[in-house]
């Protein structure tokens, strides 16, 4: 099983740590594994460089764009959509610090949820910590300066 948390970074550290996400991913598994006062520490440093996810405009949506689709239930805040032909299901849920996603088979339902948030926001840091992989939904682009 795959597990995502989804953040939304500040755009400004978003731009400046662009193509630098293991140092994301280094301070979310540090704030994870620790406690006492090094979580404390973590918590504050990830509250600083994120921001809060806007939990009504989320929901509206996912509710527009995959309402209509073969295989996707919202149930009390939490939404699962389940490919069947492809053995793919993903679940994810909405919370004002972060947003995350379970998923188990093929990466179709996942990538359906993706989608969709990436076009809503450009700064979703995307983290599995069990699998220690780190990305952006939407890469931000370079700027080039001439």
């Amino acid at each position: 099983m795959r597990k995502y948390q989804l953040y939304l970074v500040e755009d400004e550290f978003a731009a400046h740590y662009f193509g630098r996400e293991r140092i994301f991913f280094q301070l979310f598994h540090e704030h994870h594994t620790s406690d006492g006062e090094l979580k404390f520490i973590t918590q504050k440093q990830i509250s600083y460089i994120t921001k809060r996810v806007e939990v009504l405009k989320i929901h509206n949506l996912l509710q527009k764009q995959l309402g209509k689709m073969k295989g996707f239930r919202a149930d009390h805040g939490a939404y699962t959509i389940g490919v069947s032909g492809k053995l793919s299901t993903a679940r994810l849920e909405v919370f004002q610090e972060l947003i995350t996603v379970e998923a188990e088979g093929s990466y179709e339902a996942e990538t359906a949820f993706f989608e969709v948030l990436r076009k809503c926001e450009s700064s979703f840091l995307a983290i599995d910590l069990e699998h220690e992989r780190v990305g952006w939904l939407k890469p931000i682009k370079e700027r080039k300066f001439v």
